[in-house]
């Protein structure tokens, strides 16, 4: 079997989703095509021997609706032999992107694969490709009448099942952003960000954080799902979740180089991290947001590890309730959870965050010395994958 290893690991800065947002002059495929340009190049990669690129795009409608990863790709003036797929496992796309393309590489179909992503929810808003129709369907709505629930009315849910408290969660999301900005203020993300070009100049560092973010502040802001409807039939939700402890809607763009351990040494590149275990699985898709729990024990039991063995966390800030449940449910360490922040102060750019995620991660491990990384992410309709990397 080959190994397949990362050789690189870039994402764009992170952008407020807003009218006047860094990144809202950019088009999807543009700003997608600026990362994958520099990956190649910053590599030295002679781009025709790339087999292929998988793209994580969860709103593939408007601009988004071409195989943004292939459009990116020829815009960026690559080979044009050189094919895309795009893959939408919602919040996960791009981790899976990853999955897939490690896959590959172990099977032998494939030597060298780009998997990046790339959301412009400033341009193309969370929700478009729906055009207002309901997708569950009939049968699936009679399965789990009296009705699913949106993903923000799951998070209070966990927030209630877990007992979590509104002050809790507020404190978790604050700290997020501290320490996403003493991250940003000590350089540890200026490795992993690469440059993007605008009409209004080169933007190079992430926007969406917010250094003065206090629990007080944050506890000003209104529970955002509440409803009485909603309240009759869940009286155990405390309606605790609100813009403040949520992920921010971003635009954004990452890429990882993958290929197997033999070509990279053949071509004198450097792997910087092996793939130990991957796993995705399915959980309650009323709870919807729940899954990273047994993602997250399948993949320690493939990589016959426990979770004290990994030295670092990345669970995504979809809510605050989802990390934390995590840690209260698997007794996990808070400071290896998260430690330079997450899509709360990050941003939560959908196609583009699980390579944005593991990006940061093995920057992250690198920094530290560290060697074992965990990563989980939750999806719509109750999924979630997780990957465990070996910094080498």
């Amino acid at each position: 079997m080959n190994i397949p290893v990362i050789v690189d690991a870039i994402r764009s800065p992170m952008a407020r989703a807003k009218p006047d947002g860094a990144l809202a002059e950019v088009h999807p495929v543009d700003l997608l095509s600026q990362v994958l340009e520099q990956l190649v190049a910053r590599n030295r990669l002679d781009p025709g021997t790339v087999d292929d690129v998988i793209c994580g795009c969860v709103s593939q409608a408007g601009e988004q609706a071409g195989t943004p990863g292939r459009l990116a790709w020829l815009a960026a003036g690559l080979p044009a032999h050189v094919p895309s797929t795009t893959i939408d496992r919602k919040c996960g796309s791009s981790q899976q992107a990853v999955h897939f393309a490690a896959q590959a590489i172990m099977a032998g179909s494939q030597d060298i694969v780009i998997a990046c992503g790339v959301e412009s929810m400033s341009r193309v808003p969370m929700g478009s490709s729906r055009m207002g129709k309901n997708p569950n369907g009939a049968r699936l709505d009679a399965r789990y009448a009296p009705g699913l629930v949106g993903q923000g009315v799951s998070a209070d849910l966990v927030a209630a099942k877990w007992g979590l408290s509104r002050t809790e969660l507020d404190a978790y999301a604050a700290r997020s952003h501290q320490r996403a900005h003493a991250a940003q203020s000590g350089g540890g993300f200026a490795r992993e960000i690469v440059g993007i070009d605008t009409p209004a100049g080169r933007v190079l560092q992430d926007e969406t954080i917010r250094a003065g973010t206090t629990v007080e502040k944050l506890a000003g802001l209104k529970a955002v799902f509440e409803s009485e409807e909603l309240s009759a039939r869940f009286p155990q939700i405390r309606w605790a979740t609100t813009a403040g402890n949520a992920s921010q809607m971003t635009d954004g763009a990452s890429a990882m180089l993958i290929m197997s351990e033999a070509r990279a040494q053949q071509l004198g590149l450097r792997p910087r991290a092996r793939f130990v275990a991957f796993d995705v699985v399915g959980d309650d898709p009323l709870y919807m947001l729940t899954a990273p729990i047994p993602a997250t024990q399948r993949a320690l039991a493939k990589a016959k590890m426990q979770l004290d063995d990994i030295q670092h966390y990345e669970i995504n800030e979809a809510f605050a309730s989802v990390p934390m449940a995590w840690q209260k449910e698997l007794k996990a360490d808070g400071e290896r959870l998260n430690p330079r922040g997450g899509a709360i102060a990050l941003g939560h750019p959908l196609g583009a965050s699980g390579i944005r995620l593991m990006t940061t991660m093995l920057h992250a491990l690198e920094d530290s010395g560290q060697r074992y990384g965990l990563q989980s992410m939750c999806e719509a309709g109750g999924m979630a994958n997780a990957t465990i990397i070996e910094r080498l």
